[in-house]
């Protein structure tokens, strides 16, 4: 039975992002843009796990609490088994959210930038990037504390430091972590900041806009960046630090990060793949992440393992699949 609270509590809804680069002319348009071997990474825009598809069966069966879902991908894609006609889906496209001069874009931080511009979308919502699954119930408190706060969930890893922001050395996603780093050292101390763990994120729009209203240069700079760059920031990562800076975020505990959250990278060796997947079947986190690390060959035989225990997984069809 739905009790009364959370009858009355305010409408939280999802935001997914995703992109397919076997689309027709996606994979030949980003050469033409393309300047180094970062910006070809095949790990960031790859599907071929239909892991969107098994993240959607996560969120319909863990957190059926959400009242609508926004799917942010690149025009005109729109995934092979997806119903877009669905009740509470909406497909938006990045020309709905970008200036033309910005477009395309293949970069994972300006798109995360532009997502609160969605129109009808809820004061608060979860930002879930498409390798993020459930993997048991979860409820608003789950990312939400008590007095209102978002929780904030940390790794025991430390990030790139402000000063290393000019570093020509750093991957592209490096050097935006030491930019994000150098901007809150500037606002609130220098100090060595932790990880953020790759898990659906709690966004409230009226902090971000005050986070982007702080830094609008450097927003507008990312925006404007086709591929990953030094002196884009990170905004996933910016935002949570801001809010605990500012009062608004909640650090949850480490024993309570490592306990209901689970990253794994799926890379090439069967043995690797094998160990992680069983440790997310023995623990049962509540949050998942399977990172694509699998370079530009994946190994077919990691690829059916992955696909065989996401379909044991989640076997039933999300409303959201035609």
């Amino acid at each position: 039975m739905t009790s009364i609270a959370a009858e009355s509590a305010p409408p939280i809804d999802a935001v997914f992002s995703w992109v397919d680069d076997s689309f027709p002319d996606y994979r030949a348009t980003l050469e033409r843009h393309a300047t180094s071997a970062w910006d070809r990474s095949r790990n960031r825009t790859r599907d071929n796990l239909d892991l969107l598809k098994y993240s959607l069966r996560s969120l319909a069966t863990y957190a059926p609490w959400i009242r609508h879902v926004y799917l942010v991908t690149c025009a005109p894609q729109i995934p092979r088994w997806l119903a877009p006609a669905a009740k509470r889906l909406t497909v938006v496209h990045h020309d709905r959210l970008f200036e033309p001069a910005s477009l395309p874009t293949f970069n994972s931080f300006a798109i995360v930038s532009t997502i609160p511009r969605i129109p009808g979308l809820s004061e608060r919502f979860l930002y879930i990037e498409d390798d993020m699954l459930f993997g048991r119930a979860v409820a608003p408190s789950d990312f939400i504390d008590a007095e209102g706060r978002i929780r904030i969930f940390r790794r025991l890893g430390y990030t790139a430091s402000g000063e290393k922001r000019h570093s020509e050395t750093l991957s592209p996603w490096n050097a935006a972590l030491a930019q994000s780093n150098h901007l809150l050292d500037q606002a609130f101390g220098r100090h060595r900041r932790r990880t953020v763990t790759h898990v659906p994120l709690l966004i409230d729009r009226p902090s971000w806009a005050e986070m982007e209203a702080r830094w609008p240069d450097e927003f507008a700079r990312t925006r404007a960046s086709r591929f990953r760059a030094r002196y884009n920031v990170v905004p996933e990562y910016l935002y949570p630090h801001f809010l605990h800076y500012t009062g608004r975020g909640r650090i949850a505990p480490t024993a309570r990060t490592y306990r209901d959250t689970y990253y794994h990278g799926l890379e090439n060796l069967t043995a690797w793949a094998w160990c992680g997947l069983h440790v997310i079947a023995l623990l049962r986190p509540k949050m998942i992440a399977l990172n694509d690390g699998f370079g530009d060959r994946p190994n077919e035989r990691v690829v059916r393992l992955a696909r065989r225990f996401l379909e044991r997984r989640y076997p039933v069809k999300s409303p959201y699949e035609a």
